[in-house]
């Protein structure tokens, strides 16, 4: 019988919606926007920070799982162990609020080493302008933010700007990082 290889970004994608599964099965249906909206992502060595129009997601049928990801460009993990930005933009063309959370995933060789938690230190920049260290979780050799505590609703017309900060911390760390924004309905 043939063996058969499944990538570690679909391992990942797949855990993380068994994990929200039950809250799923607890609302309503979600309905994909109408529109896809814009969204870039632009590596920078000084970089703008700011919001607009971000205010506190609510619980609810927005707990459910995201209903798509808009995958921005991807780039190597800096190896120089020196702090490196990483700038979301993301603005919500669509004629009604949108339920929004940016995520970073840094994806280890396909042949390893697999990079931990431990590996590189990951900041956001704060609307007060200082650095608060962001917590990374690791499965299947991808390391990632958590969505949960990071969704905002972003009102109809406004862009979200944040600000991340990169350091890798014990070399030779090799991989990608791999910045989005996960919608919900």
């Amino acid at each position: 019988m043939p063996s058969r290889t499944i990538p570690r970004r679909a391992l990942v994608l797949t855990a993380a919606a068994l994990a929200v599964l039950p809250a799923a099965a607890l609302t309503a249906p979600a309905r994909a926007a109408a529109a896809p909206p814009a969204a870039t992502a632009t590596p920078t060595s000084s970089g703008t920070t700011g919001s607009t129009g971000r205010t506190a997601a609510a619980s609810g049928p927005a707990a459910a799982a995201p209903v798509r990801f808009v995958d921005l460009p991807n780039s190597a993990l800096p190896t120089d162990r020196a702090p490196h930005r990483i700038t979301f933009r993301y603005r919500n063309d669509t004629p009604k609020d949108q339920t929004v959370a940016p995520q970073i995933l840094v994806e280890s060789p396909q042949r390893g080493p697999f990079l931990s938690p431990s590996d590189i230190r990951l900041e956001l920049r704060g609307t007060d302008g200082s650095w608060h260290t962001v917590p990374l979780a690791s499965q299947t050799g991808t390391l990632y933010t958590a969505l949960v505590p990071a969704k905002i609703v972003l009102h109809s017309g406004h862009t979200l700007t944040e600000s991340y900060r990169i350091t890798v911390l014990h070399a030779p760390a090799r991989g990608t990082v791999e910045p989005r924004i996960a919608v919900y309905a």
